[in-house]
């Protein structure tokens, strides 16, 4: 049996995307600030009336720039470890390529 117990795995905020886990008492909290939630209620009262779905992600220009800068890092990683794959690369050297990768797909998780 796992000593994790299944309320404290790790689940990402609503908002952010940013990594929380659950604490011992009390329900799941949606969002990992104060801040989050409010951002997260603002744009739900803007979407109000409109036709946009109230769980539409809206992000601006910079911040869709900077979503498709790391997924293509992601991309890049990816390929990095598919080349050293096809080379027979030592374990060592995929250890540190698919940190790399883990890492930068953790990153590309968060829209804002």
């Amino acid at each position: 049996m796992s000593s994790t117990s299944p309320h404290k795995r790790p689940y990402a905020c609503a908002w952010c995307g940013r990594e929380m886990v659950d604490s011992d008492a009390g329900r799941r909290r949606k969002y990992c600030k104060r801040s989050c939630r409010q951002r997260a209620y603002e744009q739900r009262t803007l979407l109000a009336g409109t036709a946009i779905p109230a769980d539409a992600v809206i992000l601006s220009t910079d911040e869709a720039a900077a979503l498709g800068d790391r997924l293509f890092a992601v991309r890049c990683a990816a390929e990095d470890v598919r080349t050293a794959v096809a080379e027979n690369a030592d374990a060592a050297e995929l250890t540190v390529l698919t940190d790399e990768l883990v890492a930068l797909a953790a990153a590309a998780e968060r829209l804002r």
